[in-house]
């Protein structure tokens, strides 16, 4: 049987791992002195206030080789291939971890995917992934439509501060509180390397929904898949994004919480959009 595998980075929720027949490998993410493991001790709306309130940047641990080699015996005890597909290797070391455990198991049938990407993103590649598998494609097969589906499926974020950016090192203090003051309202982007990058600054929400409604405008957007808006905490900006979105033509699909691996680094009250360009399932 092709079972297809994530790491807890692609925001599924646990119903949906259940009733997707999914593998999950969780995430730890420590706050302060605490451990948390999203979806066991931890909601993602529980995790924004600990953000809001706690004056330690979360750090996130990476899965251990062993962990997924446990996982890789036992789909070779089961006779099943494993098609995972895990958060940037630019982001974390857990595809690392993964590409270790599938050479001490020395099972062949494991394929690993890097996804460069995060969030909801991975979502939405494991869920085409699934569909592959319902259509009949071998494992290896998937794995490659998924290696060129990839840099098809784009997502764009506004914050709402400079602050969590500022404690996770992507800028400086000094920059944070000057922006702060200028009511500055990033855009960050996951570039096609696997990393997060700025991809604008506006001066208010109100203009950086609208710079990420004039970006979605120029893009050639694949019909066939939903565009999938996205809030961390609190919906407001989210909402307003969703209204000028139709407003200019497009439909959107179910909106969903940013978990904390992106989280981490957005913030409460961000607003962000994940949709995918033509060309990738060609």
């Amino acid at each position: 049987m092709i079972k297809i595998l994530v790491d807890a980075s692609s925001d599924y929720t646990a119903d949906e791992v259940q009733q997707k027949g999914l593998i999950l490998v969780p995430i730890e993410i420590t706050i302060g002195d605490k451990v948390y493991i999203e979806g066991i001790n931890l909601d993602r709306s529980n995790f924004y206030e600990i953000l809001k309130e706690s004056d330690d940047f979360p750090k996130t641990s990476q899965p251990s080789p062993q962990t997924f080699a446990d996982i890789f015996a036992q789909a070779e005890e089961n006779g099943d291939e494993l098609v995972c597909i895990l958060l940037s290797s630019q982001l974390s070391g857990t595809f690392q971890s993964a590409s270790l455990a599938k050479e001490m198991v020395g099972y062949d049938k494991i394929y690993l995917v890097d996804s460069l990407s995060a969030s909801f993103c991975i979502k939405v590649m494991a869920d085409y992934a699934l569909s592959l598998v319902e259509q009949g494609f071998t494992a290896p097969e998937i794995a490659e439509k998924i290696e060129r589906f990839k840099s098809h499926v784009k997502c764009i974020a506004g914050l709402n501060t400079l602050e969590f950016l500022a404690k996770g090192g992507r800028i400086s203090k000094a920059v944070a509180a000057v922006g702060s003051m200028a009511n500055i309202k990033p855009i960050i982007k996951i570039s096609e390397t696997g990393s997060v990058e700025m991809a604008a600054k506006c001066i208010g929400m109100s203009r950086a929904i609208v710079q990420v409604v004039r970006t979605l405008q120029g893009m050639e957007i694949d019909d066939n898949f939903p565009i999938y808006p996205l809030y961390s905490y609190g919906t407001e900006n989210c909402e307003s994004f969703e209204t000028k979105m139709e407003d200019a033509g497009f439909k959107m699909g179910v909106r969903s919480q940013i978990g904390p691996t992106i989280g981490t680094h957005i913030g409460p009250e961000a607003f962000g959009v994940v949709f995918v360009t033509k060309g990738g399932t060609d």
